[in-house]
């Protein structure tokens, strides 16, 4: 079906070598902004091609995409230009580059850097432009993104930003606090780690338990490494308790020494922090009953 559409889309290519370009004109230009405290997005629909679209994630960089169900562009480097939109002649084009352009749904992708470069030569009133080859018969294709009605949504969007969470369900639904020999002391460190889960949790309605896993290593008896991973298991446990989680959400465990994660003892001494999703898939329990995760 997509080579069906590629040889259909490319029916309306310009002859002669004439460059394809796809963009939004002034009456058709917008923006739109997509925002909670999980993401923002500001989207950019360009007419024939897909859409151009800037990211952030909470607890990730900026990034930039342009998006296509049919990918008009042949894998490669195509080029990155930031050039005046046709009403200011006799403003040079500035090159930003080569870009990768994969074959994929997001043809382009744009790290932190090139996308705070685009976003200012749209508030600079200049046109991003990504030219690459076509998949039909080389002949170039430009897609353009247009700086009309960007300004008003880049200041709502900057404010989205702002009151993103400070991490994303990625890198919190697994977490590890280390402890020092014999310890069940917290570090700042990682009450910063628990408050961020918090945080989290809080604000995710989908989260619907927490398992608190305490190990340690095998140094000294097992009854004693028994008894101390259940401390450890209890102080992650009580902290998350004393910000506000509902109790009936954390299920706490302690599996001693039963299950290291490496030959080193330090490594082993931890609380495991697992957030599990409704829907998620329970994962398959330890045959002691207390559901360890083996794998650290």
């Amino acid at each position: 079906m997509t080579l069906l559409a590629i040889c259909f889309l490319g029916a309306f290519l310009p002859a002669n070598g004439d460059a394809a370009s796809y963009g939004a004109g002034i009456e058709n230009s917008q923006w739109y902004l997509a925002e909670s405290v999980f993401e923002c997005r500001l989207v950019h629909e360009v007419p024939g091609y897909g859409r151009a679209v800037f990211h952030h994630r909470a607890g990730e960089n900026l990034s930039f995409f342009l998006e296509s169900e049919s990918p008009l562009m042949r894998p490669g480097r195509g080029s990155l230009v930031v050039e005046a939109p046709s009403w200011r002649p006799g403003v040079a084009p500035r090159p930003l580059g080569t870009v990768n352009v994969s074959d994929g749904r997001r043809q382009v992708s744009l790290d932190t850097r090139q996308a705070f470069v685009l976003a200012r030569g749209l508030l600079d009133g200049m046109r991003p432009t990504v030219t690459r080859e076509s998949w039909f018969d080389g002949r170039p294709v430009r897609v353009q993104v247009s700086n009309i009605n960007f300004s008003g949504e880049y200041q709502r969007y900057q404010r989205c930003t702002s009151n993103l969470l400070p991490v994303n369900f990625d890198q919190i639904r697994r977490s590890r606090i280390p402890f020092a020999s014999g310890s069940t002391q917290l570090s700042d460190g990682d009450r910063r780690l628990l408050d961020n889960i918090v945080s989290y949790v809080t604000a995710d309605s989908t989260v619907e338990r927490i398992f608190v896993d305490g190990h340690s290593d095998s140094i000294g008896s097992r009854i004693n490494n028994r008894a101390l991973s259940e401390d450890r298991a209890n102080v992650v446990a009580d902290y998350l308790k004393a910000r506000g989680i509902a109790e009936n959400m954390i299920t706490v465990r302690a599996h001693g020494d039963q299950y290291p994660v490496s030959n080193r003892p330090a490594d082993n001494r931890r609380t495991n922090i697992r957030l599990q999703r409704a829907g998620d898939q329970p994962e398959l329990q330890q045959a002691n009953g207390y559901g360890g995760d083996p794998l650290g």
